[in-house]
């Protein structure tokens, strides 16, 4: 389900739900048949702006192992038009950087399987200079000064606490959006 729009998503949600970022409000309970209090279904072609054009889309990689921060993330990245791959788990994260080759990754330091340090650092020595995604880190435990250097040196370009603010999330990801012609 798609949501339509991140200010009314907010507030149809503020009292019924619990939230991993802010404004990521929902339903708690398992992801499978989510229903989203006072949502009405994906809004028509007729009425979607502008900013939804495919050409103008980034493809982002959203990896979590709390389901419902991945899922609420990419509701807004989906509802502002970008392609969005969801990843829960460490171990799965370089296959899907490899065949979903994404614009930017929006990933959590402490995963199962693999840790967000290891992966960033791999995802650095696997791609060039031009192709290489934009690495923003989101974190609730790795948040002091030494922890911020240790995402820097191994790769993150951006270090984001949770609860992270969509906006700002937004905003990091503005300069990569591809300039109509």
């Amino acid at each position: 389900m798609r949501v339509s729009g991140t200010s009314a998503f907010r507030s149809s949600h503020a009292a019924t739900s619990t939230s991993s970022c802010n404004g990521l409000r929902h339903a708690p309970g398992n992801n499978a048949g989510r229903r989203f209090f006072g949502m009405q279904g994906p809004p028509s072609a007729a009425s979607r702006p502008e900013r939804r054009n495919r050409r103008n889309a980034l493809r982002v990689l959203v990896v979590d192992d709390d389901h419902d921060t991945v899922d609420g993330l990419a509701y807004i990245l989906e509802d502002e038009g970008h392609v969005v791959h969801r990843v829960y788990s460490g171990k799965d994260v370089l296959n899907a950087v490899g065949v979903f080759r994404p614009d930017a990754v929006i990933m959590d330091i402490g995963l199962p399987g693999l840790s967000g340090y290891a992966i960033a650092q791999a995802i650095r020595n696997s791609f060039t200079d031009i192709r290489r995604p934009l690495l923003i880190a989101i974190t609730g435990i790795w948040k002091e000064s030494p922890d911020r250097m240790v995402a820097e040196r191994v790769g993150f370009d951006h270090h984001l606490l949770k609860p992270c603010k969509p906006e700002e999330v937004l905003r990091l990801l503005t300069p990569l959006r591809r300039v109509e012609v």
